[in-house]
């Protein structure tokens, strides 16, 4: 198989990413200091610093002299200012020139605007504000190389609009109520709480970059939008969106219109997608909880997206924990989902995991309650813990022919109602643990590919109902398997058992639903050997996902003997 892997060295060859470690605060009469010392111990230390965008971040953006601070106090319904760069007009401040600007004060109806052509930085130092605007954006990033918007520690900051914004003729923006029409950073260990009644809560039409603070937003539409790209280093963030919750959409080019996530503890709330972009999403770590459309118990219009995790290409999650309940798939991609690691509770009215193209699943413990579990037209598991109770299939390589489901390692349990391991194509297995309790309809198997499945390893148990669709590994594969169907239907939990000749353990299992076929192949499985199949009994083993390790059986009613002769042997 060839696997693609995503090379974001080469997307983002323009864009490149900031890895810079900034973990202590120090502030002295001279400078303030937002940089550890251990980490950056120059400005100048380019060596210290990748770059995001074309300078969107760089060590010196957090380092200032105190002294260079303008102070702008809100008054209510009036502003004051205490230095130069800023002219007021009744309750609308502008900053018209790059420099440090600490903010302060209730302005209960009025607007802070940046507009400098400056290539400088515009600092906005957020120290305990309550901003509200009834006909615009309260903050208005009109024009400004970047800008840093700092949350000082053990502060609460308010920013609150109303339903409708009156614009000039032609114009429709500023369209969120914290709006910058270029690059935005946002950090610091203070709080931004954005109460957004009109569109978006947060929005920057170039880069976005959320370095750390608590964030909490209520927003008509989306929370967080980056169009160009969305960079999340750190943070608390809880969004309630009739939107999407996190955005990047500017899919015109294709450096843009991804999200990054290094690290943080997010609770979205979505009306629509939870994390959208329209090229990529990578995931470092951090803890997800996500309700997406209302959840997987909603009914949505199919005109409606909302998924949980969402990219128009591709998306690699490389650790964290996720708790994900969405109305659509909780993790959806048009390209390729590679899952390294992490904890995955995930609940989806439609498909769990999503690809159009492929899903790699290199480790990780994924727990799914969904209608489909996990669709694509190539998947691939080599690792992990897999636990899925499903209405429909629980795996399933979806499309035409040419579809594969590669099993090369993991513990996979599924439960559903539809079938077990389902391909339009073909199945090849050569490690791992495969569970199935099966459907207990006769419309679907515990097992169903239209190519050819090649058992080379691991080890398969499965029930079902419908006995005369049953399939297990084709006669080329090279480990032997057994397809047995019963006379009549054995109650959920009563045993089946299979021993050698010489009384020794083969299996011991007890299914969770009624069942009358049982499939099932393992490396201890031998030509030529005899084994007797046994119904009911008990065991004093311990019993694991229904499959009993050590401990002694007592025989139940002995169904048949029968030996091992072909790759596939069919007991009746």
């Amino acid at each position: 198989m060839n696997r693609i892997r995503i090379n974001w060295k080469s997307i983002l060859s323009v864009f490149s990413l900031v890895t810079i470690l900034f973990v202590s605060c120090s502030v002295d009469k001279d400078t303030v200091d937002l940089v550890d010392d251990d980490d950056v111990t120059s400005t100048e230390d380019d060596s210290k610093v990748t770059v995001i965008g074309e300078n969107h971040e760089e060590a010196a953006d957090y380092v200032w002299d105190s002294a260079s601070v303008v102070g702008i106090v809100l008054n209510g319904s009036s502003i004051s200012v205490n230095g130069d760069g800023a002219t007021v007009n009744g309750a609308t401040v502008t900053i018209t020139a790059a420099g440090n600007y600490e903010i302060t004060g209730t302005l209960n109806n009025g607007q802070i605007i940046v507009d400098t052509d400056d290539d400088e930085i515009v600092r906005l130092i957020f120290n305990g504000i309550n901003v509200t605007n009834t006909s615009n954006a309260p903050i208005n990033i009109a024009n400004s190389e970047k800008t840093i918007v700092i949350l000082t520690e053990n502060t609460t900051n308010y920013l609150t609009d109303a339903s409708s914004y009156v614009f000039a003729s032609g114009e429709d923006e500023p369209n969120a109520t914290l709006y910058s029409a270029d690059d935005l950073t946002i950090y610091g260990e203070g709080t931004l709480i954005i109460d957004s009644n009109y569109n978006d809560a947060i929005t920057s039409k170039d880069g976005l970059l959320i370095k750390s603070g608590t964030i909490n937003i209520t927003s008509v539409d989306d929370g967080i939008r980056g169009k160009d790209y969305l960079y999340i280093m750190d943070g608390n963030i809880t969004i309630t969106a009739g939107g999407d919750g996190f955005k990047s959409d500017n899919g015109d080019d294709a450096n843009n219109g991804y999200i990054i996530i290094e690290s943080g503890t997010f609770n979205i709330t979505s009306g629509g997608d939870a994390i959208s972009a329209a090229s990529n999403v990578q995931i470092t770590t951090g803890d997800f909880t996500i309700k997406s459309g209302g959840g997987s118990s909603s009914s949505l219009s199919s005109s409606i997206s909302a998924k949980g995790i969402k990219a128009d290409l591709d998306i690699i999650i490389e650790d964290g924990v996720f708790n994900i309940n969405s109305a659509d798939d909780t993790i959806h991609s048009g390209n390729e989902i590679t899952i390294e690691s992490g904890t995955f509770e995930l609940a989806s009215g439609d498909d769990a995991i999503h690809s159009d193209g492929v899903i790699i699943i290199n480790g990780g413990a994924i727990n799914i309650n969904s209608d489909e579990g996990i669709e694509s037209p190539s998947i691939t598991i080599n690792d992990g813990e897999i636990n899925i109770v499903t209405s429909d299939d629980a795996i399933n390589a979806a499309g035409n022919s040419t579809n594969y489901l590669y099993i090369n390692g993991g513990y996979i349990v599924l439960t559903c109602s539809g079938d077990g391991l389902d391909s339009n194509g073909n199945i090849e297995m050569t490690a791992g643990t495969v569970i199935i309790n099966g459907p207990t309809a006769a419309n679907n198997s515990t097992l169903d590919y239209d190519g050819t499945f090649n058992l080379n390893g691991g080890y398969i148990i499965g029930t079902g109902y419908a006995s005369n669709m049953e399939e297990i590994g084709s006669t080329t594969s090279n480990q032997y398997s057994l397809i047995v169907k019963l006379t009549s239907a054995q109650s959920a939990g009563n045993l089946f058992h299979i021993e050698d000749s010489s009384g020794e353990n083969i299996v011991t299992f007890k299914p969770a639903k009624k069942y009358q076929s049982i499939v099932f192949s393992s490396s201890k499985l031998s030509s030529g050997s005899t084994y007797k199949i046994y119904l009911g009994g008990s065991s004093t083993g311990s019993e694991i996902n229904g499959l009993y390790e050590n401990g002694t059986y007592s025989p139940g009613s002995l169904y048949k003997s029968f030996t091992i002769s072909n790759k596939v042997t069919t007991v009746n």
